[in-house]
């Protein structure tokens, strides 16, 4: 049975991060998971990221527990399930954290800290938060939907960056370090680099890493992205796929076509999906989801301008024309015969098959599309039944076009 042995590993270091969490050795920041950690980490903070926390109940289903307690406060059941499921949980004083990492609860916040570059919603989300905790809260918020990002969008975002600073020091009771900073920045830039040669490793023909692989091994750079363990854990990683490709040892080694995943992951069926795509002779092997983490743009000699262009640059906060070209890229990069959208019915900011994208896209590169409807936590929008003869269909065409083209 394929195993990625690096597996244990990253068990391991994320459970001493949430046990880091609750040790009370740090003050604590909140931290969207395209937020500023950088600059949190180097005033000391330990970085909690309610995001993951939104994909960890997403995964263990218990997230259609909590959304009605989220809504009974005004909140509506079609926005982020993220927010509702995090919010409701918080109400009810439950959390997966408790059997999994033997936590007391979500760890008590000292500073908030979002950025609107994936969406607006984030700061209703952590709003809710700094309200009840009465701790502040500090935020980002870069143009969006951008063709090019121009020196002037970099400055406004920098002063942003720097806005904050006074609050930090205030409440790490630390003086701003930029020595600090551009350490973190650095440790941040050498993880999210070995990240992409991760992901990178599925341009080979028999690919080591899946899709669902992926948002699995993605847990180090979402929550210690500018740590030494982050960075030593993508080197061990890497070094252990590039051994797979070497040995010409995949994930699914008589895979029939190659498949792009866009859009968020439906967390609650992970498994369900690798399974019925491996079970039709499918390797999902990229998608923009999990590129989400690559942030190549970090420069420690020049941290301030790069951390501010590395944040606003990002495929969700682009135009279409930017994320089609994006697309087209990766299609050829990782020689892909099928493309898979998510229409996440909660997620609108994430999903890109609502106004004709998956048609244009097609049209132009020749790249079959396929749209799923479903969430990111909320089941309730997913049909597993439809679902599958939807993927099963598509995958057979495919497969077909490609025997008889």
């Amino acid at each position: 049975m394929y195993k990625i042995d690096a597996t244990d590993n990253m068990k391991e270091l994320m459970g001493s991060y949430f046990k880091s969490l609750e040790a009370g050795n740090k003050k604590i920041a909140w931290c969207t998971s395209v937020g500023p950690a950088e600059l949190l980490r180097s005033f000391g903070f330990e970085v909690y990221f309610p995001e993951n926390h939104g994909a960890l109940l997403g995964a263990t289903r218990t997230a259609m527990e909590f959304i009605p307690e989220a809504v009974k406060c005004g909140y509506s059941g079609h926005v982020c399930s993220y927010t509702t499921s995090d919010i409701g949980a918080f109400l009810k004083n439950e959390t997966p954290l408790q059997k999994h990492y033997d936590m007391k609860g979500v760890p008590k916040p000292d500073i908030i800290a979002y950025n609107t570059n994936q969406c607006r919603e984030v700061e209703d989300w952590f709003t809710f938060y700094a309200d009840h905790f009465e701790c502040p809260i500090v935020g980002i918020q870069p143009p969006r939907h951008l063709d090019e990002v121009s020196q002037d969008e970099v400055d406004l975002v920098v002063k942003q960056f720097k806005k904050m600073i006074p609050t930090c020091e205030e409440v790490s009771g630390q003086k701003f370090d930029l020595a600090k900073l551009k350490s973190v920045l650095k440790l941040s830039k050498e993880a999210t680099l070995l990240w992409q040669q991760v992901l990178k490793t599925s341009t080979a023909m028999n690919a080591p890493i899946s899709f669902f692989d992926g948002t699995i091994h993605m847990g180090p750079i979402v929550v210690l992205r500018g740590t030494q363990e982050a960075k030593d854990y993508y080197s061990l990683l890497l070094d252990e796929l590039q051994e797979k490709i070497k040995n010409n040892e995949g994930f699914l080694p008589q895979a029939k076509c190659r498949i792009f995943w866009e859009g968020m992951p439906i967390w609650g069926k992970l498994r369900m999906m690798s399974d019925l795509f491996s079970q039709n002779e499918a390797a999902v092997v990229a998608s923009t989801y999990c590129s989400s983490w690559v942030f190549d743009k970090f420069d420690e000699d020049d941290p301030w301008n790069s951390m501010a262009r590395a944040y606003t640059e990002i495929f969700i906060n682009r135009s279409e024309k930017v994320k089609m070209q994006m697309l087209r890229d990766w299609f050829e990069e990782y020689s892909i015969d099928g493309i898979v959208y998510h229409d996440t019915k909660t997620c609108f900011n994430n999903s890109n098959a609502k106004f004709g994208m998956p048609q244009r896209l097609s049209d132009q590169t020749g790249v079959p599309s396929l749209i799923i409807e479903g969430d990111l936590c909320d089941l309730r929008f997913f049909s597993e039944g439809q679902s599958i003869t939807k993927i099963e269909t598509f995958v057979e065409q495919i497969q077909d076009s490609k025997v008889f083209g």
